[in-house]
């Protein structure tokens, strides 16, 4: 074994990891949801898990100086894996020792060291399956094998003394309709930015001459702050007898947004296809609908499905701001706990955009890679 590691990337990462649990907040207690909470460190509030998190945290330092091996990879993913199934254990085990003593009012909150680690593993984990050149069906096994251990935790009750899970206890019904208005928020303005993106990016792609001015328009939309735009939207759409707040001036709003990735990617996917495949099916006798349904279109499908990603994870995220004039979605969470001081609360909101945003680009990615493969052969 090596004085130096080999693999610094995976040193750097655990050391930062244990440094965090072994000083640093792994839990705050605060006497309500209002209050700040006093920091708790690992060792003090995790017992014996707290053993087996630093046994692990070592096993991966030393890894980290062997020679960067399939085997050494497979190692670091499974360790960083059951290390955070652990660290969420630890966490939960926690919250409930100090709740077991402590006044129904008492908060237990997840520390910065918490986040810190969990977010080294998490890295850790992808650095793995990236340098074993892990397929998508194979990343999203490992995901799948997370998100059921996450979830056969929480319904064990694992989780239920954490002041995020009590916010969602006390919000359970409100949570789904807020999420499902979400995810109709968006699906609604990246649909409609499609009706309108697409076959306006196939204009400039036929006709670039007018690239200048629609990319400079499109350029300047993307200008105006969010909350501003919002705003603005608010007098012009009342005068025209439309609801001024709520879901009509958040769905236009995003559309506005959404429109210049869609149309450059879809004016760059046409623009950049094969000459030679487009005379080939002109000598074929195509015409040019059949060129751009048969030809185009599939071939330029890649780059087309990058914009779709880029306009997705956008809305997602924009949609939380929407909240700001009544359209309601996750973003109603956010802002309801900036306005209590409640952190949690404010997670409650922002964790599952997250998940959201990660999930939508993991789908669209599988799906560019499925269009790059069939514009190949």
């Amino acid at each position: 074994m090596s004085i130096v590691p080999r693999q610094r990337v995976l040193f750097v990462l655990a050391a930062v990891a244990i440094m965090c649990c072994a000083g640093g907040g792994f839990v705050d207690a605060a006497p309500n949801r209002l209050v700040s909470g006093m920091p708790l460190a690992l060792w003090h509030s995790a017992g014996a898990l707290a053993l087996w998190l630093a046994l692990g945290g070592v096993a991966l330092v030393a890894l980290s100086f062997t020679r960067s091996t399939r085997a050494s990879h497979l190692a670091a993913l499974g360790l960083a894996v059951a290390l955070l199934l652990v660290l969420l254990l630890a966490a939960g085990g926690s919250a409930a020792r100090l709740m077991a003593a402590a006044t129904p009012a008492t908060r237990v909150s997840l520390g910065w060291a918490f986040w810190t680690a969990a977010f080294c593993l998490a890295m850790i984990a992808i650095d793995a399956l990236q340098r074993l050149g892990a397929s998508n069906p194979a990343r999203l096994a490992v995901v799948v094998a997370i998100v059921a251990a996450i979830a056969g935790m929480a319904a064990a009750g694992r989780f239920d003394a954490l002041s995020l899970a009590r916010e969602y206890a006390a919000r359970r019904s409100e949570f789904g309709a807020e999420l499902a208005r979400h995810c109709v928020l968006v699906a609604a303005s990246v649909a409609i930015a499609l009706a309108i993106g697409a076959p306006l990016g196939i204009f400039v792609a036929r006709r670039p001459l007018t690239a200048p001015s629609i990319f400079g328009t499109l350029n300047l939309l993307q200008t105006i702050p969010s909350v501003a735009l919002f705003g603005l939207l608010i007098a012009p759409l009342s005068a025209l007898g439309i609801g001024g707040i709520g879901a009509a001036p958040a769905i236009i709003a995003l559309v506005l947004y959404a429109l210049l990735p869609i149309v450059r990617n879809t004016e760059a996917g046409i623009a950049g296809v094969d000459p030679a495949a487009i005379d080939a099916a002109r000598g074929m006798g195509l015409t040019g609908g059949q060129i751009l349904w048969r030809i185009e279109l599939p071939l330029g499908m890649p780059v087309f499905i990058a914009g779709l990603r880029i306009v997705t994870v956008q809305a997602i995220g924009l949609t939380v701001v929407a909240a700001l004039i009544g359209a309601g979605g996750l973003g109603s969470f956010v802002f309801q706990g900036i306005g209590q001081y409640a952190i949690d609360l404010v997670l409650l909101g922002a964790i599952p955009t997250i998940l959201l945003a990660l999930a939508a680009d993991f789908v669209l990615a599988l799906l560019a890679a499925f269009f790059e493969r069939k514009a190949e052969s």
